[in-house]
């Protein structure tokens, strides 16, 4: 078997507790980054994100508040923010700091921007003291910080040509196939596993207070069966959670390739199925392993933020493979079931992040259990159907091309339309 350090290292960068949207949350540890760096109080804060940043930041519900945005997020990293939180840099958020931060906006001293002309995700924030300036940017992935100014001196830095030459450690996950994935959770030592199901707990704490407060729109509890229906209760427990975050619940969820919502849907159907058939736990974490694994794998191809919405065609292409897995699945219905995924809702598009995303997610989920099923009963969508390739692993780059070639312009619109709302 191919390294699977390697692959325990993907899981551990890649599976990491959010507070709140991680794109957001992500300026925010940018702007705490800044704020540490310039030792002295902010006096204008420039931020510059690239489009999908701003759509995903526009209109999503900021934790422990009931204010949205992405200048929400970073007045409370000036007042509260702290990087070393990483994802759960607004952790300490209190009435009283969400007082301080509006202040800190009626000011006018922050100023957001579309920073045109770049690829994929890019945060830059430069910060101004009475004595002192800072600067730090981050590209690719949500926490992986390229530049450190202080007073126009470099503090650190990534080469470009280096960093578009060196494979990221989520992207280093293309070196293997889907087979190698199946293989590594079929084999690997449980013990190097087990922190697997921390995400299981802590996804289900989110979605029971939505079920019990009724955090959102209602769509969990409208989803939730009196019954004993498996495959409805996972749609709305996964609803729910998803629902309850958008909303700025502050409580964290354990996330997937760098987005909470991703994490929620590759973790909670197959917890939820898994449990309710009294499977035993090792198994499920094993199947949410897998999960998670293709998840990444898709986002390598996809990129961490694209048009199309990653937590049906990420995420949920992961928990369909996790639950073919959960439920006896072969590797060739493991395959199959991938393949009928990125079939059906491959064409679900990204218009930010907001509370409409649980509506999403409960398709995703409904979908993932019915590839699943379809592949386990040996019904796969034909190869060569649409974008579907013999192999699995040219299915998900020609999903990947479709997303980034195909749907190059699609962003904008979808951002163009979204701001001339706010006209």
């Amino acid at each position: 078997m191919k390294n699977n350090e390697l692959l325990v290292s993907i899981l551990k960068d890649q599976v990491v507790p959010a507070l709140g949207c991680t794109e957001p949350t992500a300026v925010a540890y940018a702007v705490a980054k800044a704020k540490e760096l310039l030792e002295e109080d902010v006096e204008t804060l420039d931020i510059l994100v690239d489009r999908n940043v701003l759509k995903n930041g526009k209109e999503v519900g900021i934790p422990g508040t009931n204010e949205k945005g992405i200048v929400v997020a970073a007045a409370l990293a000036l007042v509260v923010g702290k990087s070393e939180y990483k994802l759960e840099v607004l952790k300490e958020v209190t009435n009283e700091s969400l007082e301080e931060a509006l202040k800190l906006m009626g000011k006018n001293m922050i100023n957001l921007d579309l920073k045109k002309d770049v690829t994929g995700l890019y945060i830059e924030v430069a910060a101004k003291g009475k004595n002192n300036t800072s600067r730090v940017v981050i590209k690719k992935t949500h926490l992986n910080v390229v530049l450190l100014e202080q007073n126009g001196q470099c503090i650190s830095a990534q080469d470009d040509k280096e960093e578009a030459a060196k494979p990221s450690l989520r992207d280093r996950i293309k070196e293997f196939t889907i087979a190698d994935l199946k293989e590594f959770v079929d084999t690997i030592e449980f013990e190097k596993i087990k922190f697997i199901n921390e995400g299981i707990v802590m996804n289900r704490r989110i979605a029971d207070d939505d079920l019990k407060y009724n955090l959102g729109i209602g769509l969990g509890n409208m989803l939730k069966s009196d019954k004993e229906d498996l495959e409805q209760n996972a749609k709305a427990i996964t609803s729910a959670a998803s629902e309850a975050r958008m909303a700025g619940h502050p409580l964290p969820v354990m996330s997937s390739a760098g987005s909470g919502n991703h994490g929620l849907v590759a973790i909670l159907p197959i917890a939820i199925i898994g449990e309710g058939m009294n499977i035993d736990n090792e198994k499920i974490v094993r199947a949410v392993t897998l999960s998670h694994l293709v998840t990444v794998y898709i986002k390598s191809y996809t990129g961490a933020l694209s048009p199309v919405c990653g937590c049906g065609v990420a995420a949920g292409v992961g928990a369909s493979a996790g639950l073919s897995y959960l439920l006896g699945g072969t590797l060739e219905q493991i395959g199959g079931a991938i393949k009928n995924m990125i079939a059906g809702i491959s064409g679900m598009i990204c218009d930010g992040a907001k509370i409409g995303c649980s509506y999403k997610l409960a398709i995703s989920v409904n979908a993932a259990v019915d590839a699943a099923k379809m592949a386990n009963k040996n019904v796969f969508i034909p190869s060569r159907d649409g974008i579907l390739d013999d192999s699995v692993e040219k299915t998900i780059q020609n999903l990947g091309r479709v997303s980034n070639e195909g749907m190059a312009n699609t962003d904008d619109i979808i951002l163009d339309v979204m701001l001339q709302g706010c006209k």
